[in-house]
Protein backbone atom coordinates (compact mmCIF):
# COMPACT_ATOMS: atom_id res chain seq x y z
CA UNK A 1 0.00 0.00 0.00
CA UNK A 2 2.35 2.02 0.63
CA UNK A 3 4.35 2.04 -2.88
CA UNK A 4 1.04 2.53 -4.59
CA UNK A 5 0.51 5.74 -2.40
CA UNK A 6 4.52 6.75 -3.40
CA UNK A 7 3.87 5.89 -7.03
CA UNK A 8 0.90 8.09 -6.92
CA UNK A 9 2.17 11.05 -5.45
CA UNK A 10 4.99 11.22 -7.48
CA UNK A 11 2.90 10.67 -10.74
CA UNK A 12 0.48 13.56 -9.04
CA UNK A 13 4.11 15.52 -8.89
CA UNK A 14 5.40 15.11 -12.05
CA UNK A 15 2.05 15.98 -13.84
CA UNK A 16 1.81 19.74 -11.80
CA UNK A 17 5.48 20.20 -12.63
CA UNK A 18 4.36 19.35 -16.37
CA UNK A 19 1.69 22.14 -16.21
CA UNK A 20 3.34 24.40 -15.03
CA UNK A 21 6.46 24.62 -16.91
CA UNK A 22 3.62 24.78 -19.86
CA UNK A 23 2.34 27.55 -18.06
CA UNK A 24 5.66 29.19 -17.77
CA UNK A 25 6.75 28.26 -21.15
CA UNK A 26 4.05 30.19 -22.57
CA UNK A 27 4.19 33.32 -20.23
CA UNK A 28 7.45 33.63 -21.50
CA UNK A 29 6.85 33.82 -24.73
CA UNK A 30 7.84 30.38 -26.25
CA UNK A 31 6.05 29.53 -29.24
CA UNK A 32 3.77 26.35 -29.83
CA UNK A 33 3.90 24.11 -32.89
CA UNK A 34 1.99 26.40 -34.89
CA UNK A 35 4.50 29.07 -34.92
CA UNK A 36 2.93 32.40 -33.68
CA UNK A 37 6.31 33.65 -33.12
CA UNK A 38 6.91 36.93 -35.28
CA UNK A 39 10.32 34.67 -37.89
CA UNK A 40 7.10 32.09 -38.60
CA UNK A 41 5.06 34.86 -40.43
CA UNK A 42 8.31 35.96 -42.57
CA UNK A 43 7.77 35.98 -46.06
CA UNK A 44 9.52 32.66 -48.45
CA UNK A 45 11.54 34.77 -50.00
CA UNK A 46 13.20 36.08 -46.71
CA UNK A 47 13.20 32.66 -45.13
CA UNK A 48 14.36 30.81 -47.94
CA UNK A 49 17.61 33.59 -47.72
CA UNK A 50 18.24 32.90 -43.94
CA UNK A 51 17.87 29.06 -44.63
CA UNK A 52 20.36 29.10 -47.81
CA UNK A 53 22.69 30.53 -45.06
CA UNK A 54 21.74 27.33 -42.86
CA UNK A 55 22.52 25.06 -45.44
CA UNK A 56 24.71 26.43 -48.28
CA UNK A 57 25.10 22.96 -49.98
CA UNK A 58 20.88 23.55 -50.75
CA UNK A 59 21.63 26.05 -53.20
CA UNK A 60 24.47 24.76 -55.08
CA UNK A 61 23.17 24.44 -58.51
CA UNK A 62 26.51 23.67 -60.52
CA UNK A 63 26.93 20.92 -62.65
CA UNK A 64 29.99 19.51 -61.03
CA UNK A 65 30.15 16.03 -59.20
CA UNK A 66 30.18 15.73 -55.95
CA UNK A 67 34.22 15.72 -55.28
CA UNK A 68 34.41 18.82 -57.07
CA UNK A 69 31.33 21.13 -55.25
CA UNK A 70 32.74 20.44 -51.88
CA UNK A 71 32.18 23.29 -49.37
CA UNK A 72 35.56 23.92 -48.13
CA UNK A 73 35.10 24.65 -44.61
CA UNK A 74 32.12 23.25 -43.48
CA UNK A 75 30.40 19.80 -42.58
CA UNK A 76 27.99 19.38 -44.80
CA UNK A 77 25.75 16.68 -43.10
CA UNK A 78 25.59 19.07 -40.41
CA UNK A 79 23.79 21.54 -42.21
CA UNK A 80 21.47 19.44 -43.88
CA UNK A 81 20.67 18.09 -40.16
CA UNK A 82 19.66 21.70 -38.53
CA UNK A 83 18.02 22.59 -42.39
CA UNK A 84 15.97 19.31 -41.09
CA UNK A 85 15.30 20.69 -37.59
CA UNK A 86 14.29 24.75 -39.10
CA UNK A 87 11.81 22.33 -41.34
CA UNK A 88 10.25 20.77 -37.82
CA UNK A 89 10.34 24.15 -35.84
CA UNK A 90 6.78 24.52 -36.73
CA UNK A 91 4.40 25.06 -39.73
CA UNK A 92 5.14 28.64 -41.36
CA UNK A 93 8.89 27.09 -42.30
CA UNK A 94 7.96 23.60 -43.05
CA UNK A 95 6.76 24.38 -46.91
CA UNK A 96 10.19 26.70 -47.58
CA UNK A 97 12.42 24.57 -45.77
CA UNK A 98 11.67 21.10 -47.19
CA UNK A 99 11.27 22.52 -50.57
CA UNK A 100 15.59 23.82 -50.40
CA UNK A 101 16.39 20.71 -48.57
CA UNK A 102 15.08 18.74 -51.48
CA UNK A 103 16.26 20.75 -53.97
CA UNK A 104 19.92 19.81 -54.04
CA UNK A 105 20.70 16.99 -52.24
CA UNK A 106 24.07 15.72 -51.25
CA UNK A 107 24.87 12.02 -49.85
CA UNK A 108 28.27 12.55 -48.54
CA UNK A 109 30.12 9.51 -46.47
CA UNK A 110 31.42 11.01 -43.37
CA UNK A 111 30.87 14.18 -41.55
CA UNK A 112 33.83 16.76 -41.92
CA UNK A 113 33.55 17.55 -37.97
CA UNK A 114 34.32 15.82 -34.81
CA UNK A 115 30.80 14.38 -34.99
CA UNK A 116 32.30 11.77 -37.51
CA UNK A 117 34.31 10.21 -34.64
CA UNK A 118 31.56 9.72 -32.38
CA UNK A 119 29.51 8.02 -34.77
CA UNK A 120 32.27 5.73 -36.11
CA UNK A 121 32.58 4.60 -32.11
CA UNK A 122 28.96 4.13 -32.19
CA UNK A 123 28.78 1.87 -35.22
CA UNK A 124 31.67 -0.35 -33.90
CA UNK A 125 29.30 -1.10 -30.62
CA UNK A 126 27.38 -4.24 -32.34
CA UNK A 127 26.13 -7.30 -30.82
CA UNK A 128 28.10 -10.66 -29.92
CA UNK A 129 27.67 -12.30 -32.66
CA UNK A 130 28.08 -9.24 -35.03
CA UNK A 131 31.69 -7.95 -33.50
CA UNK A 132 33.40 -8.89 -36.86
CA UNK A 133 30.97 -8.32 -39.08
CA UNK A 134 31.79 -6.87 -42.69
CA UNK A 135 31.78 -2.83 -42.04
CA UNK A 136 28.26 -0.92 -42.71
CA UNK A 137 28.32 1.19 -45.89
CA UNK A 138 26.91 4.45 -44.85
CA UNK A 139 26.56 6.96 -47.95
CA UNK A 140 25.19 3.44 -49.22
CA UNK A 141 22.44 3.13 -46.73
CA UNK A 142 21.99 6.95 -47.45
CA UNK A 143 20.90 6.88 -50.37
CA UNK A 144 18.41 3.88 -49.87
CA UNK A 145 16.48 5.86 -47.56
CA UNK A 146 16.62 8.82 -49.53
CA UNK A 147 15.21 6.52 -52.15
CA UNK A 148 12.15 5.54 -49.78
CA UNK A 149 11.92 9.22 -48.87
CA UNK A 150 10.62 10.50 -51.88
CA UNK A 151 9.08 7.03 -53.12
CA UNK A 152 7.09 7.27 -50.79
CA UNK A 153 6.30 11.05 -50.94
CA UNK A 154 5.81 12.17 -54.47
CA UNK A 155 5.89 15.98 -53.61
CA UNK A 156 9.13 15.97 -52.05
CA UNK A 157 10.28 14.12 -55.47
CA UNK A 158 8.93 17.03 -57.39
CA UNK A 159 11.14 19.54 -55.51
CA UNK A 160 14.71 17.07 -56.79
CA UNK A 161 16.82 19.17 -59.19
CA UNK A 162 20.14 17.81 -58.01
CA UNK A 163 21.13 15.14 -56.81
CA UNK A 164 25.18 14.07 -55.76
CA UNK A 165 26.98 11.17 -54.00
CA UNK A 166 30.31 9.49 -53.75
CA UNK A 167 32.38 8.32 -56.27
CA UNK A 168 32.00 4.26 -55.08
CA UNK A 169 28.16 4.89 -54.08
CA UNK A 170 27.56 5.83 -57.73
CA UNK A 171 29.41 2.87 -58.99
CA UNK A 172 28.62 0.04 -56.98
CA UNK A 173 24.46 1.32 -56.38
CA UNK A 174 23.52 1.34 -59.95
CA UNK A 175 20.15 -0.15 -58.80
CA UNK A 176 19.46 1.89 -56.54
CA UNK A 177 20.09 4.89 -58.20
CA UNK A 178 18.19 3.81 -60.76
CA UNK A 179 15.42 3.25 -58.81
CA UNK A 180 15.68 6.27 -57.29
CA UNK A 181 15.91 8.49 -60.84
CA UNK A 182 12.47 6.90 -61.88
CA UNK A 183 10.52 9.01 -59.38
CA UNK A 184 12.41 12.57 -60.09
CA UNK A 185 10.83 13.57 -62.94
CA UNK A 186 12.49 17.16 -62.61
CA UNK A 187 15.94 16.12 -61.86
CA UNK A 188 18.53 17.95 -63.86
CA UNK A 189 22.11 16.73 -62.29
CA UNK A 190 22.72 13.19 -61.02
CA UNK A 191 26.39 12.23 -60.41
CA UNK A 192 26.48 9.24 -63.08
CA UNK A 193 29.11 6.26 -62.49
CA UNK A 194 31.75 6.44 -65.79
CA UNK A 195 30.78 3.23 -66.87
CA UNK A 196 27.53 5.39 -68.11
CA UNK A 197 29.33 7.21 -70.70
CA UNK A 198 29.99 4.58 -72.73
CA UNK A 199 26.89 2.52 -72.83
CA UNK A 200 28.37 -0.37 -70.57
CA UNK A 201 25.17 -3.48 -70.18
CA UNK A 202 25.75 -2.50 -66.63
CA UNK A 203 24.32 1.05 -66.91
CA UNK A 204 21.54 -0.07 -69.21
CA UNK A 205 18.41 -0.08 -66.54
CA UNK A 206 20.12 3.37 -65.50
CA UNK A 207 19.60 5.01 -68.68
CA UNK A 208 16.58 3.83 -69.25
CA UNK A 209 15.04 5.29 -66.41
CA UNK A 210 16.98 8.27 -66.74
CA UNK A 211 15.59 8.95 -70.81
CA UNK A 212 11.70 7.95 -69.59
CA UNK A 213 11.36 9.70 -66.56
CA UNK A 214 14.05 12.29 -66.44
CA UNK A 215 13.06 14.49 -69.92
CA UNK A 216 15.11 17.99 -67.92
CA UNK A 217 18.54 17.00 -67.46
CA UNK A 218 21.19 19.61 -68.16
CA UNK A 219 24.43 17.74 -68.25
CA UNK A 220 25.62 14.58 -69.99
CA UNK A 221 28.73 12.76 -70.71
CA UNK A 222 29.61 10.41 -73.81
CA UNK A 223 32.95 8.34 -73.68
CA UNK A 224 33.95 5.80 -75.94
CA UNK A 225 31.40 3.35 -76.57
CA UNK A 226 28.46 5.48 -76.62
CA UNK A 227 28.27 7.33 -79.86
CA UNK A 228 24.84 5.06 -80.66
CA UNK A 229 23.40 6.69 -77.73
CA UNK A 230 25.39 10.41 -78.23
CA UNK A 231 23.53 10.14 -82.18
CA UNK A 232 20.15 9.41 -80.61
CA UNK A 233 20.11 12.78 -79.39
CA UNK A 234 19.40 14.51 -82.70
CA UNK A 235 15.89 12.57 -82.98
CA UNK A 236 14.89 14.70 -80.27
CA UNK A 237 13.02 12.37 -78.31
CA UNK A 238 15.01 12.94 -74.67
CA UNK A 239 17.31 15.38 -73.42
CA UNK A 240 16.58 18.28 -75.72
CA UNK A 241 17.21 21.13 -72.64
CA UNK A 242 21.33 20.43 -72.19
CA UNK A 243 23.23 23.16 -71.32
CA UNK A 244 26.33 21.35 -70.75
CA UNK A 245 27.97 18.72 -72.95
CA UNK A 246 31.09 16.60 -72.85
CA UNK A 247 32.40 14.01 -75.32
CA UNK A 248 35.39 11.97 -74.99
CA UNK A 249 37.02 9.62 -77.53
CA UNK A 250 34.09 9.17 -79.46
CA UNK A 251 34.31 8.35 -83.04
CA UNK A 252 31.93 10.26 -85.50
CA UNK A 253 31.66 11.82 -88.64
CA UNK A 254 31.67 15.37 -88.91
CA UNK A 255 28.37 15.96 -90.26
CA UNK A 256 26.74 13.71 -87.67
CA UNK A 257 28.48 15.36 -84.82
CA UNK A 258 27.35 18.74 -86.51
CA UNK A 259 23.41 17.76 -86.56
CA UNK A 260 23.84 16.43 -82.91
CA UNK A 261 25.05 19.82 -82.23
CA UNK A 262 22.29 21.66 -84.00
CA UNK A 263 19.55 19.79 -82.27
CA UNK A 264 20.42 21.16 -78.74
CA UNK A 265 18.77 24.58 -78.97
CA UNK A 266 20.63 25.52 -74.97
CA UNK A 267 23.36 24.23 -75.18
CA UNK A 268 26.24 26.55 -74.51
CA UNK A 269 29.23 24.78 -72.93
CA UNK A 270 31.04 21.94 -74.71
CA UNK A 271 34.23 20.07 -73.57
CA UNK A 272 35.82 18.07 -76.23
CA UNK A 273 38.60 15.49 -75.46
CA UNK A 274 40.98 13.42 -77.29
CA UNK A 275 38.94 13.82 -80.77
CA UNK A 276 41.82 13.42 -83.71
CA UNK A 277 39.30 13.40 -86.18
CA UNK A 278 38.01 16.82 -85.36
CA UNK A 279 39.91 19.54 -87.36
CA UNK A 280 39.91 22.39 -88.73
CA UNK A 281 37.23 21.81 -91.11
CA UNK A 282 34.30 21.36 -88.81
CA UNK A 283 33.83 25.40 -89.09
CA UNK A 284 33.49 25.25 -92.94
CA UNK A 285 30.41 25.38 -94.18
CA UNK A 286 28.54 21.91 -95.26
CA UNK A 287 25.30 22.52 -97.01
CA UNK A 288 22.33 20.60 -95.19
CA UNK A 289 23.77 20.34 -92.12
CA UNK A 290 23.84 23.08 -89.45
CA UNK A 291 26.73 25.02 -88.39
CA UNK A 292 29.25 24.76 -85.10
CA UNK A 293 27.26 26.31 -82.39
CA UNK A 294 27.89 29.55 -80.80
CA UNK A 295 28.60 28.62 -77.35
CA UNK A 296 29.52 30.63 -74.03
CA UNK A 297 32.33 28.10 -72.75
CA UNK A 298 34.86 26.02 -74.88
CA UNK A 299 37.60 23.22 -73.96
CA UNK A 300 39.77 21.71 -76.36
CA UNK A 301 41.85 18.98 -74.87
CA UNK A 302 43.95 16.79 -77.23
CA UNK A 303 42.36 18.36 -80.53
CA UNK A 304 43.88 18.85 -83.70
CA UNK A 305 42.45 22.46 -84.00
CA UNK A 306 44.36 25.71 -84.69
CA UNK A 307 44.10 29.19 -84.73
CA UNK A 308 43.18 29.61 -88.01
CA UNK A 309 40.01 27.33 -87.86
CA UNK A 310 39.33 29.22 -84.56
CA UNK A 311 39.58 32.50 -86.51
CA UNK A 312 36.98 31.17 -89.20
CA UNK A 313 34.88 30.21 -86.08
CA UNK A 314 34.79 33.58 -84.56
CA UNK A 315 34.44 35.40 -87.79
CA UNK A 316 30.55 35.01 -87.21
CA UNK A 317 29.13 37.41 -85.04
CA UNK A 318 26.86 35.10 -82.78
CA UNK A 319 29.93 33.30 -82.04
CA UNK A 320 31.72 36.24 -80.61
CA UNK A 321 29.22 37.77 -78.50
CA UNK A 322 28.63 34.78 -76.55
CA UNK A 323 32.14 33.59 -76.08
CA UNK A 324 33.55 34.39 -72.74
CA UNK A 325 35.43 31.42 -72.03
CA UNK A 326 38.17 29.37 -73.85
CA UNK A 327 40.12 26.54 -72.53
CA UNK A 328 43.12 25.09 -74.64
CA UNK A 329 45.27 22.13 -73.57
CA UNK A 330 47.84 20.24 -75.93
CA UNK A 331 45.82 21.64 -79.07
CA UNK A 332 46.93 23.16 -82.31
CA UNK A 333 46.91 26.19 -80.82
CA UNK A 334 49.76 27.62 -79.87
CA UNK A 335 51.20 30.45 -77.91
CA UNK A 336 52.41 32.48 -81.08
CA UNK A 337 49.44 32.11 -82.56
CA UNK A 338 47.37 32.74 -79.81
CA UNK A 339 46.86 36.45 -80.40
CA UNK A 340 44.81 35.73 -83.38
CA UNK A 341 41.75 34.46 -81.19
CA UNK A 342 41.98 37.22 -78.74
CA UNK A 343 41.70 39.76 -80.44
CA UNK A 344 38.64 38.32 -82.24
CA UNK A 345 37.04 37.47 -79.21
CA UNK A 346 35.94 40.57 -77.51
CA UNK A 347 33.75 39.23 -74.80
CA UNK A 348 36.29 36.96 -73.88
CA UNK A 349 36.71 37.09 -70.00
CA UNK A 350 38.43 33.71 -69.02
CA UNK A 351 41.17 31.94 -71.68
CA UNK A 352 43.69 29.09 -70.21
CA UNK A 353 45.96 27.52 -72.47
CA UNK A 354 48.23 24.84 -71.05
CA UNK A 355 51.43 23.31 -73.64
CA UNK A 356 54.27 21.86 -73.51
CA UNK A 357 56.69 23.13 -75.78
CA UNK A 358 59.71 22.18 -77.57
CA UNK A 359 60.57 24.86 -79.51
CA UNK A 360 61.56 28.30 -78.54
CA UNK A 361 59.24 31.08 -79.03
CA UNK A 362 59.70 32.25 -82.78
CA UNK A 363 61.99 35.00 -83.92
CA UNK A 364 59.70 36.38 -86.31
CA UNK A 365 57.65 39.74 -85.21
CA UNK A 366 54.33 38.52 -83.47
CA UNK A 367 51.95 41.40 -82.38
CA UNK A 368 51.57 41.38 -78.47
CA UNK A 369 48.49 38.85 -76.98
CA UNK A 370 45.90 41.38 -76.86
CA UNK A 371 42.73 41.94 -75.15
CA UNK A 372 40.52 44.93 -74.03
CA UNK A 373 38.12 42.40 -71.70
CA UNK A 374 40.37 39.09 -70.49
CA UNK A 375 40.16 39.12 -66.76
CA UNK A 376 41.37 35.87 -66.27
CA UNK A 377 44.46 34.07 -67.96
CA UNK A 378 46.05 30.70 -67.27
CA UNK A 379 49.46 30.60 -69.25
CA UNK A 380 50.74 27.07 -68.39
CA UNK A 381 53.67 26.55 -70.67
CA UNK A 382 56.20 24.24 -69.74
CA UNK A 383 59.30 22.39 -70.81
CA UNK A 384 58.58 18.73 -73.53
CA UNK A 385 60.09 16.27 -72.21
CA UNK A 386 61.84 15.68 -75.75
CA UNK A 387 63.29 19.17 -75.82
CA UNK A 388 66.85 19.83 -76.46
CA UNK A 389 67.03 23.23 -74.24
CA UNK A 390 66.50 23.50 -70.43
CA UNK A 391 65.13 26.51 -70.68
CA UNK A 392 62.71 26.52 -73.73
CA UNK A 393 59.73 28.00 -72.05
CA UNK A 394 61.52 30.99 -71.30
CA UNK A 395 60.97 32.62 -74.67
CA UNK A 396 57.61 32.04 -73.94
CA UNK A 397 57.51 33.45 -70.77
CA UNK A 398 58.97 36.66 -72.09
CA UNK A 399 56.24 36.88 -74.61
CA UNK A 400 53.57 37.10 -72.07
CA UNK A 401 55.63 39.78 -70.16
CA UNK A 402 56.50 41.78 -72.96
CA UNK A 403 52.56 41.74 -73.99
CA UNK A 404 51.81 42.80 -70.14
CA UNK A 405 54.78 45.81 -70.08
CA UNK A 406 52.55 47.15 -73.98
CA UNK A 407 49.30 47.54 -71.53
CA UNK A 408 48.03 44.93 -74.52
CA UNK A 409 46.07 43.44 -71.45
CA UNK A 410 44.10 46.04 -69.77
CA UNK A 411 41.51 44.29 -67.81
CA UNK A 412 43.64 41.12 -66.70
CA UNK A 413 43.68 40.55 -63.37
CA UNK A 414 44.48 37.17 -62.18
CA UNK A 415 47.58 35.43 -63.73
CA UNK A 416 48.23 31.84 -63.56
CA UNK A 417 51.63 30.85 -65.30
CA UNK A 418 54.16 27.44 -64.23
CA UNK A 419 57.54 29.71 -63.97
CA UNK A 420 58.23 30.59 -60.17
CA UNK A 421 60.65 33.22 -60.99
CA UNK A 422 57.56 35.09 -63.21
CA UNK A 423 56.42 37.55 -60.41
CA UNK A 424 60.20 39.02 -60.15
CA UNK A 425 61.02 39.06 -63.69
CA UNK A 426 57.48 40.50 -64.37
CA UNK A 427 58.59 44.00 -62.09
CA UNK A 428 61.83 44.06 -64.29
CA UNK A 429 62.17 46.04 -68.11
CA UNK A 430 61.03 43.31 -70.52
CA UNK A 431 63.59 41.60 -73.00
CA UNK A 432 64.29 43.25 -75.91
CA UNK A 433 63.07 40.76 -78.65
CA UNK A 434 62.27 40.11 -82.62
CA UNK A 435 59.56 39.54 -81.99
CA UNK A 436 58.66 42.81 -81.14
CA UNK A 437 56.51 44.03 -84.44
CA UNK A 438 55.09 47.38 -83.21
CA UNK A 439 56.78 50.88 -81.66
CA UNK A 440 54.31 50.17 -78.97
CA UNK A 441 55.12 47.09 -78.47
CA UNK A 442 58.44 47.78 -77.20
CA UNK A 443 57.06 50.41 -74.70
CA UNK A 444 58.74 49.94 -71.30
CA UNK A 445 56.75 50.63 -67.85
CA UNK A 446 53.96 48.10 -66.00
CA UNK A 447 50.99 49.99 -64.70
CA UNK A 448 48.07 47.70 -63.62
CA UNK A 449 47.26 45.66 -60.96
CA UNK A 450 47.76 42.27 -61.15
CA UNK A 451 47.58 39.26 -58.99
CA UNK A 452 50.22 36.31 -60.16
CA UNK A 453 49.75 32.33 -58.74
CA UNK A 454 53.06 31.16 -60.13
CA UNK A 455 53.80 27.39 -59.61
CA UNK A 456 57.18 25.19 -60.18
CA UNK A 457 57.29 21.82 -62.15
CA UNK A 458 57.81 20.45 -58.48
CA UNK A 459 55.67 21.98 -56.61
CA UNK A 460 52.03 21.22 -55.53
CA UNK A 461 50.30 24.92 -54.28
CA UNK A 462 50.10 28.00 -55.90
CA UNK A 463 51.98 30.97 -54.34
CA UNK A 464 50.42 33.70 -54.52
CA UNK A 465 51.93 37.64 -55.66
CA UNK A 466 50.21 41.10 -55.98
CA UNK A 467 51.64 43.15 -58.07
CA UNK A 468 50.66 46.94 -58.02
CA UNK A 469 52.11 50.14 -60.15
CA UNK A 470 53.47 53.23 -58.49
CA UNK A 471 51.15 55.65 -57.53
CA UNK A 472 52.74 58.97 -59.27
CA UNK A 473 49.77 61.28 -57.82
CA UNK A 474 50.43 60.62 -54.09
CA UNK A 475 54.06 59.67 -54.56
CA UNK A 476 54.03 55.95 -53.21
CA UNK A 477 56.50 53.41 -54.80
CA UNK A 478 54.83 50.45 -56.36
CA UNK A 479 55.14 47.37 -55.30
CA UNK A 480 57.44 45.87 -58.29
CA UNK A 481 59.96 48.61 -58.39
CA UNK A 482 63.30 47.91 -58.80
CA UNK A 483 66.32 47.54 -57.49
CA UNK A 484 65.51 46.63 -53.60
CA UNK A 485 67.20 48.73 -51.34
CA UNK A 486 70.38 46.97 -49.70
CA UNK A 487 71.46 47.77 -46.54
CA UNK A 488 75.13 47.15 -45.21
CA UNK A 489 75.72 46.61 -41.21
CA UNK A 490 79.52 46.83 -40.08
CA UNK A 491 78.81 44.06 -37.79
CA UNK A 492 81.39 41.20 -37.02
CA UNK A 493 80.67 37.26 -36.77
CA UNK A 494 80.46 38.26 -32.46
CA UNK A 495 77.78 40.65 -33.39
CA UNK A 496 79.85 43.92 -32.58
CA UNK A 497 81.11 46.67 -34.49
CA UNK A 498 84.23 46.02 -36.09
CA UNK A 499 86.28 46.53 -39.19
CA UNK A 500 84.50 47.59 -42.21
CA UNK A 501 86.31 44.66 -43.90
CA UNK A 502 82.94 42.15 -41.84
CA UNK A 503 79.87 43.58 -43.49
CA UNK A 504 76.77 42.00 -43.60
CA UNK A 505 74.73 42.82 -46.18
CA UNK A 506 70.48 42.14 -45.55
CA UNK A 507 67.69 43.04 -47.90
CA UNK A 508 64.68 45.17 -47.17
CA UNK A 509 61.69 43.22 -47.80
CA UNK A 510 58.77 44.78 -49.52
CA UNK A 511 55.50 44.88 -47.97
CA UNK A 512 53.44 44.49 -51.10
CA UNK A 513 51.63 47.86 -50.37
CA UNK A 514 54.63 50.35 -51.42
CA UNK A 515 56.42 50.22 -48.19
CA UNK A 516 58.50 47.81 -46.14
CA UNK A 517 58.62 44.91 -43.50
CA UNK A 518 59.20 46.34 -40.22
CA UNK A 519 62.77 45.13 -38.19
CA UNK A 520 61.52 43.23 -35.38
CA UNK A 521 63.60 44.99 -31.77
CA UNK A 522 66.56 43.70 -30.64
CA UNK A 523 65.08 41.99 -27.27
CA UNK A 524 62.27 40.36 -29.41
CA UNK A 525 63.70 37.47 -31.22
CA UNK A 526 63.06 33.79 -31.22
CA UNK A 527 64.72 32.98 -28.38
CA UNK A 528 64.77 36.06 -25.97
CA UNK A 529 63.04 34.69 -22.65
CA UNK A 530 59.58 36.34 -21.00
CA UNK A 531 55.98 35.50 -21.69
CA UNK A 532 54.31 36.59 -24.79
CA UNK A 533 53.11 40.20 -24.61
CA UNK A 534 50.07 40.00 -26.71
CA UNK A 535 49.01 38.03 -29.50
CA UNK A 536 50.38 40.08 -31.82
CA UNK A 537 53.65 39.34 -31.06
CA UNK A 538 54.65 36.65 -33.56
CA UNK A 539 57.98 36.47 -32.64
CA UNK A 540 57.21 34.87 -28.58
Amino acid sequence: MKLLKHIRSRSKLSSSEASTYSHDGQARGHTNGRGTGIASRLPPPVLERIFSLVCPHACDESYDDLEASMIEDGCMLCDMRDLAACSAACRGWSGTARSLLYHSVRIDAVHYCEREIELAEKRKRRSFFERNADPRDVPQERLQNFSRTVRANPALALSVHFLKMPFMTRETGKADLARTVSVLPNLRYVDLPDSFAGDSPSSHALRQELQARCPDMRKMRYAAGGEQSFVMLAGGRHWQALEVLELERLSLEAATFLRVLGSLPILHELRLTSLAWLDDSVFDPIPTVPPFPPLQRLTLNEVPLTAAGMARYLSRVEVRENLSSLTLTATGILSNTLHEVTTRAPYLARLSITEAVSRSFPLDPTPPLASSSLTTLHYEITNASSSSSANVAQSHYDYLTSSLHAAALPALRSLYVRDADFPETLILAPPSKPFASKPSFSKRGFNQALEVYSKGLDELEWSFTSVSPPDVARGKRGSFTPPRPISAYNLTAGGGLGSPGDLRKSVVVGNGFGGFLAVPSPGAGPGSPGKRGSRADIWR
